[in-house]
C-alpha cells in the first residue's frame, strides 16, 4: 500500500514571492502526500545549494523549472515502486521536496497524522518556541545588524498557553511601538522591523512587553538572540555596516554577550559568532555555554560531519536544525540523533522565505525537540505551523507534555 505509484513536482510561490519546488507523491493505496521547500535569506556558505534557473527574463533569475524537471523526469521513473515508508532508502534518491511528500503519503496510507507516523506513540512533547518579533540585519532595513529578536514563553505550563502568552507580548508591542510613533509594518517572519537607535533599546522594548502583558521577564517569558554573526564577518572581525561600520572582534561580542546576560533575561543566543570562527566559537562556549544556550546554525547547516566537529572542538551546545539545509528527512534526523548522544539540544526552525506547509510542526513533535523557531505569531505561513501544534496538542490530550529546556540553566 505505500510503494510509490507517482511523483510529481510544480514551481509554487513562497511568502516572499519567489518560487520554489513543491511535490507530490501518490502511493499504491491512493493516499498521496504533498511537500514544499522553504527558502532562506540569510544562509550558511556551507548548506545545500538552491538549483535556481538563472533566467533573468523570469522571476529575475530565481525560478525553479529545471529542479521541477528534475524532479518529473529523473527521480520520479526513478522512485515509482518504491516503498514511500522506507524513509532512509527513498531519501537516498530524493530532494527535500520528495522527501517530505513521501513522508506524508506513507502517514495518510497508514491512516497515522505524520507526528506518529515519523515519532511512534511516545511522540507527545510539545516545542517551546522562540518568537522573532523584532527584527534587523538582512531581514530589516533599519539600524540593527543583529537580525532576530526573540520571545521565549518557556514558563507556561502547556503549549497554547505559551501560544497565548506569546500572542499577547506580541501585541504588548505592538501597542509600545504605536505609542512612540515607531512603525508596526511586519516583516519576512511576522516580526516588527522599527527604526530603533540601539539593540540594547529593541531588548528593552522585549522586557517593558512582557511586563505589559502581565507577565514576568525571566520568569514567564525570557528573550533569545540571533545576531546571524556570519552576516557581519569582515577581515578577521566583524563590522557593524548597518549601524556606522563599527568593527568588533570575537572577543568584543563575547564581552557583549555577557554584559547583555547580566542586564537581561536571555536565555538563548544563536550564530553569536560567526560560521568560519571555530576559535571563537569555543572561547564563547567556554564563557557562556555553562548559562545559556548556545544554538550553532550556519557553523553546522544541519549536517551532521560539521556538528561531529563542533562537538569534538565544544563548540555550542544546540543545534539548530533546518530540512533544506541538508537537504532530506533522514539526513535532518541523523543530526539530530547525534546532537542528542552528545547532549546538544536541537531547535528545529523555518526559513524567512516559507510556505504553508506545516511538516515541522509535525517533525518537531516527532523527534521530541523540544523548541521551534516559526517566526512571530503573524503571517499565516507562520502561524500555519503554530495552529498545527496547537491541533497535535488536542489530539495528544493529557498525555501532552510542555517542558522548560532552559530551568536547569536558571
Amino acid at each position: 500500500m505505500t510503494k510509490i505509484e507517482s511523483v510529481r513536482a510544480r514551481e509554487i510561490l513562497d511568502s516572499r514571492g519567489y518560487p520554489t519546488v513543491e511535490a507530490t507523491v501518490v502511493v499504491a493505496g491512493g493516499a498521496s502526500g504533498t511537500g514544499a521547500v522553504p527558502s532562506g535569506a540569510s544562509t550558511g556558505t556551507h548548506e545545500a545549494i538552491e538549483l535556481r534557473d538563472g533566467d533573468r527574463q523570469r522571476y529575475g533569475g530565481k525560478g525553479v523549472r529545471r529542479a521541477v524537471a528534475n524532479v518529473n523526469d529523473v527521480l520520479a521513473p526513478a522512485l515509482c515502486g518504491v516503498d514511500a515508508a522506507d524513509q532512509a532508502a527513498l531519501d537516498a534518491n530524493a530532494l527535500l521536496a520528495v522527501s517530505l511528500a513521501a513522508a506524508r503519503a506513507a502517514a495518510a496510507a497508514a491512516g497515522r497524522p505524520l507526528y506518529r507516523a515519523l515519532g511512534g506513540e511516545g511522540a507527545t512533547l510539545l516545542p517551546v518556541p522562540l518568537m522573532n518579533v523584532i527584527n534587523g540585519g538582512r531581514h530589516a532595513t533599519n539600524p540593527l545588524d543583529f537580525q532576530e529578536f526573540m520571545i521565549v514563553p518557556h514558563g507556561a505550563p502547556s503549549f497554547p498557553e505559551a501560544i497565548r502568552q506569546g500572542v499577547e507580548v506580541y501585541h504588548a508591542l505592538r501597542r509600545l511601538l504605536d505609542a512612540r510613533g515607531l512603525t508596526t509594518a511586519v516583516g519576512d517572519e511576522g516580526g516588527f522591523a522599527p527604526a530603533l537607535g540601539s539593540h540594547e533599546e529593541a531588548l528593552d522594548l522585549l522586557v517593558e512587553a512582557i511586563g505589559a502583558a502581565g507577565l514576568v521577564p525571566g520568569r514567564d517569558v525570557s528573550l533569545a538572540l540571533d545576531p546571524a554573526a556570519s552576516e557581519l564577518a569582515s577581515d578577521g572581525g566583524y563590522a557593524f555596516r548597518k549601524s556606522g561600520g563599527r568593527r568588533a572582534t570575537a572577543d568584543d561580542l563575547i564581552a557583549l554577550y555577557e554584559r547583555w546576560c547580566k542586564a537581561y533575561p536571555i536565555v538563548s543566543i544563536e550564530d553569536g559568532l560567526g560560521e568560519d570562527d571555530w576559535a571563537g566559537w569555543q572561547r564563547l562556549t567556554a564563557a557562556l555555554g555553562s548559562r545559556l544556550q548556545l544554538v550553532g546554525d550556519d557553523i553546522f547547516v544541519t549536517n551532521e560531519k560539521l556538528l561531529a566537529r563542533g562537538i569534538e572542538q565544544k563548540v555550542g551546545n544546540a543545534i539548530l536544525i533546518k530540512l533544506n539545509q541538508i537537504g532530506t528527512v533522514s539526513e535532518t534526523r541523523a543530526a539530530m540523533v547525534r546532537a542528542a548522544r552528545a547532549g546538544y539540544r536541537s531547535v528545529v526552525s523555518h526559513r524567512s522565505g516559507e510556505t504553508e506547509d506545516a511538516f515541522i510542526a509535525d517533525f518537531a513533535v516527532a523527534t521530541g525537540a523540544g523548541q521551534i523557531k516559526t517566526g512571530a505569531p503573524c503571517r499565516s505561513e507562520r502561524t500555519a505551523k503554530y495552529n498545527r501544534l496547537l491541533a497535535i496538542a488536542e489530539e495528544v490530550g493529557a498525555a501532552a507534555r510542555y517542558v522548560d529546556p532552559f530551568a536547569r540553566l536558571a
